[in-house]
């Protein structure tokens, strides 16, 4: 009785009703992404992601390194594990330390498969609940229209796509909270609060992944030059409150980051600039239904986008038409002409520097060369900026949503519910995902499964820790078959590698990166026996060639696995460079090198 009497009961029953929403959209989102990602929970051992490429052993490996050097307490900002003696600037890749460090628990007691998959799980998951939380926050007044933005927001085709392969683009819910701090502080509502939170908010974010948080910027000034147009004296009003606080933050956020962007623009194996030099959205890519969902599943099409893991639009003509009409039935909300203005400057520069339909380019695109000429811009992907149209379309929708929940008390009210639930289904059902298709990974050679043998390790001392041996996979490593580099963490680290898939410095005078080592020599060499496998007339400046490239790695020990298809012709290559048969040893073929490095 008591309890009945004390108002605070009352408050806190009031909360928690409030607060159910918010728990039943976390617990939907949970679940779709658990489903999306199914394959791979269902075979963390054995499964890979099938359209993951190399990037799926790429990032496994930057999870597993960074948990070795946390809980070695060395710097994890750098390994020289691979692309020995060179090794990794880990800042200036997609490491993602703001989320690899805090799971390195994870990582070290199940391994860096769980790590990636649960990294891509919750990016899903917390993407789709940021925004919902952003929106029923600020815009949108029903909780069931706000879900529905975040449904839109974070399982659009872009995420989906990205979640075979890219946890820094699918874990993205540190950004639409970042857009509520900022929205807070042009409403001068708890200044010195939001204004904390926006610069740790910033400095985890840049530890989380810089392109997807430079997109946003970009985004949310041109969010704000569009909202100006739209209504200049209410969004320079609040530029003018927010502006202070803002600077303060990124001050804050900028001392907080100075001593990893240092080490990842100053540091071993930094570099200015990548130019990816590959194409954006052609025009059919934002009309056509995207391959991993039930309409792409049931009616099969042409793949326009550059990757399986690229197809950033795949809007579908429905879910287009559905944004448009939401335009048009928002029209006198400045916010909402801001936005679509925003989604289609977006769009435009996700076209790259050439406009094309399919694939064959049709003219010049003067927006992309800008892109490709500016500083910082230069190294981001084109094609990724329309992601960052997807929460605003989202917003739209939700908007509308919002206002047919809001009148179907009537007949009328009752009719629109019914045209609207129907066309949100019309546009959304296509769209839904299925789960994400893996394949069997390949396994280690025996020699390398429980690292390698004890003479050679014994022996080793060319590394800047005595007992590590310096491997030469063969063919070396490379963006293009990265096996070694899987094999390496299933072995436990326990050696080095040469060559490998990371973003490192080109060599050029310029500062230009690139993808993988420095090619050498005779790596150049392996890459094409392994292409085409034969065997071509070797010179002995190619055998001297040979002995400089392993002097250069400090190789100790060179393995050839021989299940592959050209391992024939490739152990003849070798054997001819070295001068030796090598030493079978169950599935590859060894060559102990200590000695002709000299």
């Amino acid at each position: 009785m008591t309890e009945v009497l004390d108002p605070t009961v009352d408050d806190v029953t009031t909360a928690r009703r409030r607060r159910r929403p918010d728990v039943v959209a976390a617990g939907v989102y949970l679940l779709l992404a658990v489903i999306v990602l199914g394959g791979q929970w269902h075979r963390l051992g054995t499964g890979y992601l099938r359209f993951s490429g190399q990037d799926q052993t790429m990032w496994e490996w930057f999870f597993a390194v960074t948990a070795k050097s946390v809980a070695a307490l060395e710097n994890p900002l750098f390994s020289d594990l691979q692309n020995a003696p060179a090794g990794v600037n880990m800042m200036a890749n997609t490491a993602m330390l703001g989320l690899s460090i805090p799971l390195t628990p994870v990582t070290l007691a199940f391994g860096p498969t769980v790590t990636f998959t649960l990294a891509l799980t919750l990016g899903l998951a917390t993407t789709a609940f940021g925004w919902y939380f952003l929106l029923s926050r600020t815009v949108i007044r029903s909780r069931l229209a706000a879900g529905s933005g975040g449904l839109i927001a974070g399982f659009a085709p872009g995420m989906i796509s990205h979640a075979s392969a890219h946890p820094n683009f699918t874990f993205l819910g540190v950004l639409p909270v970042l857009a509520l701090c900022l929205i807070r502080l042009g409403q001068g509502r708890n200044v010195r609060r939001h204004t904390v939170a926006l610069g740790l908010l910033t400095a985890w974010q840049v530890l989380l992944g810089e392109e997807p948080l430079l997109i946003f910027a970009i985004a949310v000034a041109v969010m704000l030059v569009a909202h100006t147009a739209a209504a200049p004296r209410a969004t320079l009003a609040t530029i003018r409150r927010g502006l202070g606080p803002v600077l303060l933050a990124a001050a804050l956020a900028a001392a907080l980051v100075a001593v990893p962007l240092w080490w990842q623009f100053r540091g071993p194996q930094s570099y200015t600039h990548l130019d990816h030099q590959l194409p954006g959205n052609s025009l059919l890519s934002f009309v056509a239904f995207p391959p991993q969902s039930l309409w792409g599943t049931a009616f099969p099409a042409e793949d326009v986008a550059l990757n399986p893991t690229e197809q950033n639009a795949y809007f579908g003509v429905p879910l287009l038409l559905l944004v448009a009409a939401c335009v048009v039935v928002l029209r006198r909300l400045p916010i909402a002409r801001a936005a679509a203005a925003t989604v289609l400057v977006l769009a435009v520069l996700s076209v790259g520097t050439e406009l094309t339909i399919t694939e064959d380019p049709v003219a010049r695109w003067l927006p992309g060369e800008w892109l490709d000429r500016t500083p910082l811009l230069e190294s981001v992907l084109e094609t990724r900026f329309v992601l960052a149209a997807v929460p605003l379309m989202a917003m739209l929708v939700a908007l509308v949503t919002d206002r047919v929940l809001s009148a179907r008390g009537d007949r009328s009210g009752r009719r629109r519910t019914a045209l609207w639930a129907g066309a949100l289904a019309v546009a959304l059902v296509p769209l839904i995902p299925v789960p994400l298709p893996t394949a069997e990974r390949t396994p280690a050679p025996t020699v390398l499964a429980g690292g390698l043998p004890g003479a050679l390790v014994d022996g080793a001392e060319t590394g800047a820790e005595t007992g590590m041996a310096t491997v030469v996979t063969v063919p070396i490593p490379s963006p293009g078959n990265a096996d070694a580099l899987r094999w390496q963490v299933d072995a436990g680290l326990t050696y080095r590698i040469a060559g490998g898939y990371f973003v490192g410095p080109s060599g050029e005078a310029d500062g230009e990166a690139k993808y993988g080592a420095v090619d050498r020599p005779t790596a150049l060499l392996l890459g094409r026996v392994a292409r085409t496998g034969e065997v071509p007339p070797l010179a002995d400046v190619d055998r001297t060639r040979a002995r400089e490239d392993l002097a250069y790695w400090n190789a100790d020990v060179v393995i050839l696995p021989t299940a592959q298809s050209t391992a024939d012709a490739l152990r003849r290559t070798v054997a001819d460079l070295l001068g030796e048969d090598g030493t079978v040893l169950g599935d590859a073929v060894l060559w102990d090198v200590r000695g002709m490095r000299e």
